[in-house]
This record gives C-alpha cells, sequence and structure tokens, in this order.
C-alpha cells in the first residue's frame, strides 16, 4: 500500500489530501534525521563540533531540535576504524542537516496548523513552501549518500555504487517555489508535493542503503557493533537487521546495496505498519538518550577538584603565594566581570574568545579573559598609585572549544611589577619569579622562551613586511608551537598576502633560538641586518642587561632566546617569554607573560604607567602535580586532621566536650561514633590520620583516654584532664 494521491479538487478534498501529506511526512522526518546520523556515521563527521546548536547559533527552534536529536543519536564512540573527512560541497550536506531538516519541520507544522481551514490560496502558499523543503532534502540525501560511496576503499565497488547512485542522483527534483507558483490549480500543487515526498523516500533509501554499505566494509576485518539502545548504533542495527534479517553479511557488492534500497523504500513506506514500529523504535532512542542526559552535567572545558585534587591544588597555591610575597607582592582582586569596553580590542585575533553577558540594566559587560587587564583598569582607575607590586589568583574565563590541557574557565596566578623606570629591572625581578615558581612547585624540566616585540618587529622590516600586516603576521608565527614552519609560511602566503620571498625569508629568521648570550652575540655580529634596524638595536641592548642579570642570579641556564616566540595579545611592547614543560605529560606553555608599557594609557588617554608580569596557568600545573602523584603511586591526604576523637558508642555530648578541648589547644580533629573500634581504625588509616584519641567505657570509669599512634601502633594511656597538652606535646615532636 502506497502513499495516497491527493488529488481532490474541492476545498474538503484539498484539505485532506494537505493532511494525508502531514500524516507522512511528519514521521518521515524523523527518519530522515536517523539516516543522516548514519551517513554521518560512516563518513566520521564530527559531530561535536558540526551540530552544537548554541555554538552554531541556529535561529529556530525546530532547526535546534535536529541538531539536539542528531548529537544524542551521534554519541558514543565510533564503530567505525576509519575516517574521511568532508569537505566543500559534501561538507554542507552534513553540517547543514539541522538547518534543512528543522525548515521540513517547520514547513510540515505551518501545512498541519492551516490544512484544515478551507483557504485555497494559503494552502497553496504553504503547500509550495514544503515543496521546497523536500527539493532540498532530496539533494542533501544524494550528496550524502554520493560522498559515503566515494568513501569505500574497494575501488570497483565504489565504481559500481557511483553507477547504481545516477538514478537516484540525477532525479530531476521539481516543486521549488518559483516552479509551483506558475500554475494556480491547488490540486496540481499537492501532486507535484506528494511527488516530491516520494523522492524524497527514495533518497533515503539509498542513502541508507549506501551508508550502511560503507560501515559494512569498514567492518570486514573487524568485530563487528553490537546492538545497544546507545547512539547510532541502535539506528544501524534497526536498519541493518531489516536489510539482511539479522544475518551477518559475507561480502558487499552492488547488488546486495539495490536490494537494500528496495527493502528500505517499502519500509519507509507511512502507510506500512513496519514505517509506524520504526519511528516509535527511533522515538525510543531518543527517549532514552534525553532521560540519561537529564542526570547532571558539568559544562564542557570545566572541571569539579575535590578531595585529592583539592589537596594537590591548595599546596600549590600555597607555594605561589609564598614566591609572591618573598617579592614583595600586595594582593589584589577584581571582578569576574569587566565592562565590554575595557577587554575588547586589547588581545587581538582572541578577542572573539571573550564571553559577552547578556545586558543586565544598561552596561554590557564580558567576563574577564585574563588577570592582566584587569590591573591595567585598576591603575587607570587609582591614580594616586605610581608604583605597585601585584598578585593575584583567580579564574579567567575564554570561549575556546575545549580539550586536553584546555579549558574555558581556569585558573590563572599572575605577579606584575608597575610603575618602575629603570631598564629591565622589573622584566628581571618578573622572570626571576617564574624561574623560583616552578623550582619550588618542583614539576619537572621546563624551559622559558624569551623573546623582544621590537625585535619581533625589527625582524618583519627586515624580511619586507609591511607595518600594517605586522600583529597578523606576528599571530601566524605564534603557531609555531603547533605548525611547522613550512605550514605557517604557506599560511603567511595563502591567507595573509605575504609574498613568497617574503615568507622564505621569515621561515628563516624564526628557526634562530639557543642559549640567550650566545643568540645575542650572532644577532650582533658584522653583517647582521638587525643592527642596521633602530628597533632592533634597543630591543638588543636591553636583552643584554637582562640576560646579564639572569646570568649574575643563576637563572638564566633554563631559558632558551627564541626568535620564533611571537605572542600573540596585542598589548606587548617590550620582553616576552612563555614557559614550557619538558616533561613526558603534554600540557603545552604553563605560563607567559611580557612588558606592556602601554595597556594603561589605552584604557584611560594621557596615563603612562610601565608595567611587566608573567602569568602561570595553574590548571597545566595541576595536571602535572597529579601526573606525578600517580606515578609515585603515594595517597594524597584530602584532610589536615591529625586526631580521630574516637567515641566507643553514640554519646555525642561526651564527644563535644572531649572534641572542645582539643580544638582549643588548636588540634586539628574530627568526631567519629561508633561502638566497633575496627570501624575507627579503619576510617582513620584510610584518612591518613596519625593520631586517635580511644574513649570507651573502660576509659571513662577510670577518668582516662587511650592514644594510639597509628602509624607506630602504640598505645598509650592518659589521665582525661591532661589528654590534650599531652597530644599537643606528641603532635610538637613529629
Amino acid at each position: 500500500m502506497e502513499m495516497g494521491n491527493p488529488a481532490s479538487p474541492t476545498a474538503d478534498g484539498l484539505a485532506a489530501g494537505a493532511a494525508e501529506i502531514v500524516c507522512c511526512a511528519a514521521p518521515l522526518a524523523r527518519v530522515a534525521d536517523a539516516v543522516a546520523a548514519l551517513s554521518c556515521e560512516a563518513v566520521r563527521w564530527d559531530s561535536a563540533a558540526a551540530f552544537d546548536a548554541p555554538a552554531s547559533g541556529y535561529s529556530t527552534k525546530d532547526q535546534a531540535d535536529v541538531a539536539a536529536d542528531l548529537k544524542m543519536l551521534l554519541r558514543g564512540p565510533s564503530s567505525l576504524a576509519g575516517s574521511r573527512e568532508a569537505r566543500g560541497a559534501s561538507a554542507k550536506s552534513f553540517a547543514d542537516v539541522p538547518t534543512v531538516h528543522g525548515n521540513f519541520r517547520q514547513a510540515v507544522r505551518a501545512l498541519d496548523l492551516d490544512a484544515g481551514q478551507g483557504k485555497e490560496d494559503v494552502l497553496m502558499l504553504l503547500a509550495t513552501q514544503f515543496a521546497t523543503s523536500a527539493h532540498f532534502m532530496c539533494k542533501m540525501s544524494v550528496d550524502r549518500a554520493r560522498f559515503c560511496a566515494g568513501s569505500i576503499a574497494d575501488a570497483r565497488l565504489r565504481e559500481e555504487l557511483a553507477a547504481a547512485g545516477i538514478e537516484v542522483g540525477d532525479l530531476k527534483l521539481k516543486g521549488t517555489l518559483a516552479e509551483l507558483m506558475e500554475d494556480s490549480d491547488a490540486g496540481w500543487i499537492l501532486r507535484r508535493v506528494y511527488e516530491n515526498l516520494l523522492k524524497l523516500r527514495g533518497c533515503l533509501a539509498w542513502e541508507a542503503a549506501v551508508a550502511i554499505a560503507v560501515i559494512e566494509t569498514a567492518h570486514s576485518t573487524i568485530q563487528k557493533p553490537r546492538a545497544s539502545v546507545d547512539g547510532n548504533s541502535s539506528v544501524l542495527m534497526l536498519l541493518r537487521d531489516h536489510v539482511t534479517d539479522g544475518k551477518d553479511v559475507p561480502g558487499v557488492n552492488s547488488a546486495l546495496v539495490k536490494d537494500w534500497r528496495t527493502k528500505l523504500w517499502s519500509l519507509f513506506d507511512p502507510s506500512r505498519p513496519e514505517f509506524e514500529t520504526l519511528v516509535e523504535k527511533l522515538k525510543g532512542i531518543l527517549e532514552e538518550k534525553k532521560e540519561k542526559r537529564r542526570l547532571p552535567k558539568i559544562p564542557k572545558g570545566t572541571r569539579d577538584f575535590a578531595g585529592r585534587q583539592m589537596a594537590i591544588r591548595e599546596r600549590a597555591f600555597s607555594i605561589v603565594t609564598g614566591v609572591f610575597k618573598m617579592h614583595g607582592g600586595v594582593a589584589l582582586d577584581t571582578p569576574v566581570f569587566e565592562l565590554r569596553e575595557t577587554l575588547m580590542s586589547k588581545y587581538g585575533e582572541d578577542s572573539k574568545l571573550i564571553y559577552d553577558l547578556a545586558d543586565q540594566g544598561g552596561e554590557l559587560c564580558s567576563l574577564r579573559y585574563d588577570l592582566t587587564v584587569p590591573f591595567a583598569r585598576y591603575l587607570a582607575m587609582n591614580n594616586h598609585i605610581t608604583t605597585m607590586r601585584r598578585y593575584q589568583i583567580a579564574k579567567v574565563y575564554r570561549r575556546d572549544r575545549p580539550s586536553k590541557g584546555r579549558y574555558r574557565e581556569f585558573y590563572q596566578c599572575d605577579f606584575d611589577i608597575a610603575g618602575v623606570y629603570e631598564p629591565m629591572q622589573a622584566d628581571f625581578e618578573v622572570i626571576k619569579v617564574l624561574t623560583e615558581l616552578l623550582d619550588k612547585l618542583d614539576i619537572g624540566m621546563y624551559e622559558i622562551k624569551l623573546n623582544h616585540r621590537k625585535l619581533l618587529d625589527g625582524m618583519l622590516k627586515i624580511c619586507g613586511v609591511a607595518p600594517e600586516k605586522f600583529r597578523t603576521v606576528c599571530s601566524s608565527i605564534d603557531k609555531l608551537d603547533k605548525l611547522t614552519v613550512e605550514e605557517v609560511k604557506k599560511e603567511l602566503v595563502e591567507e595573509k598576502g605575504v609574498s613568497d620571498e617574503t615568507a622564505e625569508k621569515i621561515g628563516n629568521l624564526v628557526k634562530t633560538r639557543g642559549p640567550p648570550l650566545q643568540v645575542l652575540m650572532e644577532l650582533r655580529k658584522e653583517g647582521s641586518k638587525f643592527i642596521e634596524n633602530d628597533g632592533s638595536v634597543a630591543a638588543l641592548n636591553e636583552l643584554e642587561i637582562l640576560f646579564k642579570a639572569l646570568e649574575k642570579a643563576n637563572a638564566i641556564d633554563m631559558i632558551s632566546f627564541d626568535l620564533s616566540l611571537a605572542r600573540g595579545l596585542d598589548y606587548y611592547t617590550g620582553v616576552i617569554y612563555e614557559a614550557v614543560f619538558k616533561g613526558t605529560t603534554q600540557v603545552g606553555s604553563i605560563a607567559a607573560g611580557g612588558r606592556y608599557d602601554n595597556l594603561v594609557g589605552d584604557i584611560v588617554a594621557g596615563k603612562q604607567v610601565p608595567a611587566v608580569g608573567v602569568s602561570l596557568g595553574m590548571e597545566r600545573v595541576f595536571a602535572i602535580m597529579e601526573e606525578q602523584e600517580k606515578e609515585k603511586n603515594q595517597e594524597t591526604r584530602t584532610t589536615e586532621t591529625e586526631v580521630l576523637l574516637s567515641i566507643l558508642g553514640k554519646d555525642l555530648t561526651l564527644a563535644a566536650e572531649l572534641a572542645s578541648e582539643l580544638w582549643r589547644a588548636e588540634i586539628k580533629a574530627e568526631i567519629k561514633l561508633s561502638p566497633k573500634v575496627q570501624n575507627h581504625i579503619r576510617y582513620a588509616t584510610q584518612s591518613g590520620i596519625p593520631w586517635m584519641v580511644i574513649v570507651g567505657q573502660s576509659e571513662i570509669r577510670d577518668g582516662k583516654v587511650k592514644l594510639k599512634n597509628i602509624s607506630a601502633r602504640q598505645e598509650e594511656d592518659v589521665p582525661r584532664k591532661d589528654f590534650a597538652q599531652v597530644l599537643k606535646q606528641r603532635l610538637t615532636n613529629l
């Protein structure tokens, strides 16, 4: 039984025909989403990036709903071994699924709402809009099927499927809005709408058959996917079992795929009970996924700290704060959000990563991107402050794509010196602070790459880069920690408009790196282009002062003079540096900073305050320290409890009295009430608590308490009236 032919000329007949189309199209829309998800599975499409509705900004609820359904269907590991990234027009046929399918849903709903109103002109308009949506659904389905067929490794099968697909791909997909409006007969329009719906059903059947073929051929040498209620594997198994009768496939050929298409064409007929069952199962998959998603989850790019992580974090913060205070640092705290105008255009290309907040009272605000600009704003507001050694430990926020070691909310620890005019004094002290931080945190080998902004600008001028392109070229050079020199040169030529000759010169110079004084001598030797540039000469003179000071302070061995370092932030004016961890844990840079003499003046015109600072990225430091704890195979204590007050019973009044004495003696203590002494010992051992005060009926009767040293396994009875002082002495002698 096929879909009916809605061709009645009467008003009631037209309404009935439109209603029948809606009844067919609504469930078919859900099948279209599932088939598109199956194609994404076949080519390993990056659904997390492509279908992220908040990031992509879908314009309607239907579009956002389709994106959400696709992400749920594709949640979880892919079942394929290889991948092939879609590009160009093919990429749009995957990425635009939420938009096109969402518009189709909207067109179906609009046709449904007005189908029974009896207004022929309105019905004609809605029907033509529906036909246009179905038309684009067909085109995208064909494009995805072609791309999937092209991803098959077997050349013969690939060619056969491509040839077999011509009958689908060459369908004259009539029924666009302009074509349909040429005729005013509503019955004729509904017939064309019906034809487009049939074509959509055929395209989806072919696309699903090809996608199953791609997945089957990819699994020919590995274990087949198991049926599951999670993710797209469920969609795959539903359709695969229908076309294969649940049997294994010995080999895929074009005839078999055509047979699958025929079976799926029949399955996708909305008048058949099998189709209704399929749609209900798809709904069930999504409902189960939604139910799981209702559980609380943490936002991407953030993390919770508890137990062992908090102990490591507090230890790290204690070390960092101690170093900052040793160098005269004064604590400062600033709001987590700033006026948007304060933050914008201070970070160059990174400004797009700033989180903007909704207008809540006439002020446009954004979450702080770092702690440097808020500090500059503080200096600009307080004219009486001429010099300041400031430190701040706080969270900052970046609308970045999360990855390992890269978060959207993370701690920074900043130390800055403002208002010191003596050449290189503040630069030296801040870099010395950085080396002491990394040494005392004891995270392992590290390297501090160092360069000078004026030297960088001089290098670009020497290479022939126009001044207006300095910053954009620097943003490309700054990617050398992720890209090769050849890749950066290609970007400079193809995207930044730099000539091949200039890119080659830049590529040769950025390879210059090594021990600071040695590289300094190399750049100053006779014939060097750098000594012919005034900015470069000034930078080299400043660096000589800095390097000699660092050498005398035994802080130069971990520093590398590196001409490839080009910090991306626009506000740096002098020395720039970046610390990179050299151990096995891959975290990238762990600290960075530099001189920013003009930043305060950018906020308040006319007020110039020289400043230099460094920022330590604590999240990456935490990752290193956590990995080191695992390698040591030592349990990190999550509390500083010194004593467990163990009451062998349920006497809370007695526990309160004894615990208060311990707390008055400034002994860190916990209370535990339990009649079984083994429960107390087990808890103290697992928590790493070194001492126990045990009080049972015999101790109460004799006016004593029992002190137990857990590690030494020694016990002693002491008078009840003296136990707090005796315990204090024992702890002091540890």
